[in-house]
């Protein structure tokens, strides 16, 4: 079965791309050489470098260090969260409405990630040294901000802290054991993926193509919503993702040249 899904979302994101090349790609790229692609690539490899070196050190600790780590804290914090919040985003959770499920599923599970490949790959073949440039110091800043709450804060997501339904696995069948291989239970406050659809927002803003700009706009709208409506996301989790992306908006403002 899971096989079968990775499948149709390798046929989604192929999708996306397709769409994504004439939508968003200036049309000069379908006469570019490979020789200048190569250039292009190499020209941003040291940004490149950065993002795969964050995306690298995420997985070690999602598979290795995280397990390791709660062990040792033995508190789930997000009990905490409830005392505060109560049931609130729990609530979504036992009144879904089966078309919203699909629509953020969907936007969570699918453009989302999309955005998250596609998005560099644009900016390198525009050759935007602007916005791959806020892109990977924002996602170093992000992630260097981040790890020691995932690490050292552990908040098992709304779901699973009451034990209710997943809306990912109502949707797409064990998608849950290949989800879990890129995250955890308990890597919740701050929302990464909340902070990440900002930056690629952000990122994207720069450059001068609005068009892509405004779907990814509604890509982060969009995925704001889906992971309190889907009950994986406390309130607190997004408003400090939230503050997070902004947060970090400042400090490269401030401190990073954007030349």
């Amino acid at each position: 079965m899971l096989q079968y899904w990775l499948l149709v979302l390798g046929f989604f994101h192929l999708i996306l791309f397709v769409t994504g090349l004439f939508l968003f790609m200036p049309k000069k790229i379908f006469k570019t050489t490979f020789v200048e692609y190569y250039h292009l690539f190499i020209t941003h490899f040291r940004y490149l470098i950065i993002i795969f070196s964050v995306v690298a050190v995420h997985l070690i600790e999602v598979n290795i260090l995280d397990s390791y780590f709660t062990n040792i804290i033995g508190v789930d914090f997000a009990n905490n969260i409830q005392m505060i919040e109560g049931g609130v985003v729990y609530w979504f959770s036992q009144n879904w409405i089966p078309a919203l499920i699909y629509f953020f599923v969907f936007m969570y599970i699918v453009v989302y990630p999309f955005t998250l490949w596609f998005s560099p790959l644009y900016f390198i073949i525009t050759d935007d040294k602007k916005a791959i440039k806020t892109l990977a110091y924002g996602l170093l800043l992000i992630y260097v901000i981040a790890l020691p709450f995932y690490l050292f804060f552990p908040v098992t997501n709304v779901y699973t802290f009451y034990g209710a339904e997943s809306a990912l696995e109502t949707v797409i069948p064990s998608v849950e054991s290949f989800f879990y291989s890129a995250t955890t239970l308990n890597n919740c406050l701050p929302s990464l993926h909340v902070a990440m659809t900002l930056l690629i927002a952000k990122s994207v803003s720069v450059t001068k193509n609005k068009r892509y700009a405004y779907f990814t706009y509604f890509c982060a709208v969009s995925v704001i919503l889906s992971v309190i409506y889907l009950a994986i996301h406390w309130i607190t989790d997004v408003i400090c993702g939230v503050l997070l992306a902004f947060g970090v908006f400042y400090l490269q403002k401030k401190f990073i040249s954007e030349k």
